[in-house]
Order: C-alpha cells, then sequence, then structure tokens
C-alpha cells in the first residue's frame, strides 16, 4: 500500500535549507556519486583542519569564507566512513546553521522530548550507569537513616529513582520515609511535567510500600537556587544530586560558585555528580568548537 508523505513543516524546510547549504551535507545520493579514488587518511586530516578553519573563520565574522570552507567539508566527509563521516556530518550542519542563521523555530514540545529521551535512555548504556553509580553512592549514605531527602538538580522524566525506591524499599528493617525535590526548568508547552513525573513516582512508591513525598521546583538557572527555598527540616538526611547539569553553568560568571555555596548551606549527607570532560560553555567559540571536537573523537566507536 502506497503511503502519501506528510506535508513539510517549518522545521523540515529549515533543515533542507541547511542541508542545500552544505551540499546536502556533502553525501551525494547513490544514483549521484561519483567513483573516486581517495587516501581516506589524508582526507580525514584535511577534514579536520577544514572544521578547524571554518570555525576560526566564524568566530572572525568572516562568513563568505566559512561559508566557502562548510562546503568543502561536506564533500570531504564523503570519503570518511562510519563515525567520523557522522561526526563531520553533526559538525558541518552546526557551523551552517550558525553561518546562515537558521535556528529551529521554538524547542521541541515536552512530550516529543521525552520519548527522545526514553530511547537514548534504553539504547545507550552511558546515562543508565550514571545514575547506577549515583543511586549506589546514595544507598549507602542513607544507610540506617529514617527519614532521607534527594534534592535532585536534573529531574527530566525522573528515570533515576525508581532503582532507588526500589532498593530503599527492600532495606532491612524497612524503607525510610523518602523525600524527592526535583528541580527542572519552565515547560516550553504550558504543561506541568514536573508535576507528572512526581505523580508517576508516587504511584510507585504506593505500590512498594515506601513513604513518598515529592515536590517540583522550577528554575531557571541552579544559579538562581537558595538553601532557604528547598523547605529542608530538622532530622532529614539530605543528598544532592547533579547528573549532567553543572556545565551548563560555565558561561555564566560566578555561577557555579554560587551552587556550591548553596549545596553548602543545605548540609548534605553526599553530593553526587555526573558530568563528561567537556569544557564547552565558555565565552569563545572556537575554544568551544575545538574542546566539543575533542570530546566526540573520544566517545566510542569515534574515529
Amino acid at each position: 500500500e502506497s503511503k502519501r508523505l506528510k506535508p513539510t513543516t517549518s522545521a523540515t524546510t529549515t533543515a533542507n535549507s541547511v542541508s542545500s547549504a552544505i551540499g546536502g551535507w556533502g553525501v551525494p545520493t547513490e544514483s549521484a556519486r561519483p567513483v573516486v579514488l581517495v587516501d581516506s587518511q589524508e582526507t580525514g586530516i584535511r577534514l579536520v583542519h577544514t572544521l578547524m578553519a571554518c570555525a576560526e573563520a566564524v568566530q572572525q565574522e568572516n562568513m563568505k569564507l566559512a561559508e566557502a570552507l562548510v562546503k568543502q567539508i561536506g564533500f570531504l566527509a564523503v570519503s570518511q566512513a562510519g563515525a567520523m563521516r557522522k561526526v563531520a556530518t553533526y559538525f558541518a550542519e552546526g557551523l551552517a546553521r550558525r553561518i546562515y542563521r537558521l535556528y529551529p523555530d521554538k524547542p521541541l514540545d515536552t512530550s516529543f522530548s521525552d520519548i527522545l529521551q526514553m530511547h537514548f535512555y534504553e539504547t545507550c548504556p552511558y546515562l543508565k550507569f550514571a545514575h547506577f553509580t549515583a543511586n549506589q553512592a546514595i544507598l549507602e549514605a542513607f544507610e540506617g537513616k529514617k527519614r532521607v531527602h534527594v534534592i535532585d538538580f536534573s529531574m527530566k522524566q525522573g528515570m533515576q529513582w525508581p532503582a532507588l525506591m526500589q532498593a530503599l524499599a527492600l532495606r532491612p528493617g524497612g524503607p525510610p520515609s523518602f523525600r524527592l525535590t526535583g528541580i527542572g526548568p519552565p515547560s516550553t508547552d504550558n504543561t506541568d511535567h514536573l508535576h507528572e513525573v512526581g505523580w508517576k513516582l508516587a504511584q510507585l512508591a504506593e505500590t512498594i510500600h515506601v513513604e513518598f513525598e515529592y515536590r517540583g521546583f522550577v528554575a531557571n538557572s541552579l544559579a538562581d537556587l537558595d538553601a532557604s527555598m528547598l523547605e529542608l527540616r530538622e532530622g532529614e538526611s539530605v543528598a544532592v544530586n547533579s547528573v549532567f547539569e553543572l556545565h551548563s553553568l560555565l558561561a555564566r560568571p560566578g555561577g557555579i560558585e554560587r551552587v556550591l555555596s548553596a549545596v553548602k548551606d543545605m548540609k548534605p549527607e553526599i553530593v553526587t555528580i555526573v558530568e563528561q570532560e567537556a569544557n564547552h560553555n565558555g565565552l569563545v567559540f572556537l575554544d568551544r568548537f575545538t574542546e566539543l571536537r575533542r570530546v566526540a573523537g573520544e566517545q566510542p566507536g569515534q574515529a
């Protein structure tokens, strides 16, 4: 049965515009691709140098040169295989969007973003391992405590917490009362996302017989937080959890210092921090680009 294509959206139009700008990401269709023998290693080196030259041209606002270079990047990427080709393609797309100022009209709506996050969580062990490691440390810090409070700087879909709640439920002597404060940014589509996450966790808590209290806390930036906002209580053991959040404060002068000061005022039993070793939020575009390219090259399976 034949299927009709859906009408082109503005986001698709934007993507097509960027694709055209760099020659369809420099990847011709199979029927149009010429047969050319090249030295892949030499071309790979040229590709890296061209990426850096294009980023430098963007920083210097020499858009005419940057435009010429980004098109060259697309064609150089054709000779590469696997991860190197993919990485170069994504970098070329990012540079082209910056050159032609083709930015997405609006962020993804919350429901679609949630679906993408869940697919990523299921297919990539990276985040699961981070959650497992942090949860184990929190569980050990809460040993023997009757009232525990986790302050999560990166609530998102709350996927980290069912495993911890189940571990607490199996604790010898019974589970403690568990309070969770989930911090997140304002929703882009007027939905109460944090409330929905808390409701699902509350259902789980009821099923496994864990006394549970939840509060969703909306904050534009972690740097705006103060310990007094979080309703800390006497006799509670506090854990502060931050997964891939602190790096977003690097471009805000004093941001990390303010957050760490607030954390100190919370007097936690433990602070769990998960971050990739990448300083890509600096003020200088070329520095950010260079650091991000380095990190991309170090990921498993990358060239």
